[in-house]
């Protein structure tokens, strides 16, 4: 059993959902970073999903792309962003770990070596966020072998084949996207059939799934929950706070150990 599998199944018997926050790794730098990972963790993060540091990223707004640039310019590199990973997964041998990327940083390493590299550091799910279905083969063949769960996104526009492919070929967890656009906690607005996509979704036997975009608040974990979702995530609200505390670390801790305590009591 993965260490998604298991978190779900530990949730499910305690009648509890999953509070998931993203940070980009490296931002504003390796060992704030590993700081600040350590304190989500320690304050009730059910998982992470981390970024890795792009100059181009597609999915994300202004908040998340302000990371990425904060991140390049303290010099994080892929190597670093897995030595960095490495030093989660030391410290926490059981935290289930996503990692959201776009594919050239992938493609750069080749697919195979990229995938045994995650193996090495103990990544547990890969989403690559800019390759489809239609492209998706050799990434999920390349993530198997190496014994890394894919994880796809359904978007709200979805078809049925879409959802059916999305259900089939996710593992670990399925990441629903709450409304069209970029990562943003300001655009809290939600498209009006995820309902319906979450049903879809398990009438084809997807993972559990974890809701995403605008989760900036725990009344919207609390709605995701009650729509069907198993959990949430949440990254431009996780980050934001970051990107006001740049200044001082110990209060940019404190306003994120408060973050995440608040958003994992909504999922109780």
């Amino acid at each position: 059993m993965s260490r998604f599998d298991h978190l779900f199944a530990q949730l499910s018997a305690k009648k509890q959902g999953a509070f998931v926050p993203f940070v980009t790794l490296c931002d504003p730098d390796f060992d704030r970073s590993f700081d600040i990972i350590c304190t989500l963790v320690d304050n009730g993060a059910d998982a992470l999903e981390l970024g890795f540091p792009f100059s181009d990223p597609l999915l994300d707004g202004p908040v998340i792309q302000a990371a990425n640039n904060r991140a390049l310019q303290a010099g994080c590199s892929t190597a670093e962003s897995f030595r960095l990973v490495e030093k989660v997964r030391s410290k926490y041998p059981q935290i289930p770990i996503g990692l959201l990327l776009c594919a050239n940083l992938i493609y750069a390493q080749t697919l195979d070596v990229f995938y045994q590299r995650c193996a090495q550091a103990g990544v547990d799910a890969v989403l690559v966020a800019d390759i489809p279905l239609l492209a998706a083969q050799p990434y999920i063949q390349a993530a198997r072998k190496h014994g890394i769960q894919p994880v796809f996104i359904c978007p709200p526009n979805a078809d049925e084949k879409t959802v059916q492919g999305v259900a089939a070929h996710s593992e670990g967890y399925t990441y629903l996207v709450s409304r069209a656009g970029v990562t943003s906690a300001e655009d809290q607005t939600h498209a009006a059939n995820l309902d319906s996509l979450i049903e879809q979704l398990k009438t084809h036997g997807s993972p559990p799934i974890l809701q995403g975009f605008g989760i900036a608040a725990p009344a919207q974990v609390r709605a995701a929950l009650q729509l069907g979702a198993a959990g949430a995530i949440s990254g431009s609200a996780t980050v934001s706070i970051i990107e006001r505390h740049l200044h001082d670390h110990a209060q940019c801790l404190s306003a994120l150990a408060d973050f995440v305590k608040a958003m994992k009591a909504a999922t109780r």
